[in-house]
């Protein structure tokens, strides 16, 4: 199981970062909607992205 995880984590930070560059220079700026964050979120969006497909594929309410 831990491999299939680790698997499942490799192809969704693969797909991340081709998205990242594909979407530079495409993202229009939105100036004054929002105060940016002082300090940076721990977690990289592979990881929040992976929790989720492990949660729908198990069909766990309890992780």
């Amino acid at each position: 199981m831990v491999d299939k995880i680790t698997e499942i984590f490799c192809l969704i930070d693969d797909f991340c970062k081709e998205y990242y560059k594909a979407e530079e220079g495409h993202i229009l700026d939105e100036k004054g909607a929002q105060k940016p964050r002082k300090r940076k979120f721990k977690m990289d969006d592979s990881e929040v992205i992976t929790i989720l497909v492990i949660f729908h594929l198990k069909q766990y309410r309890n992780l």
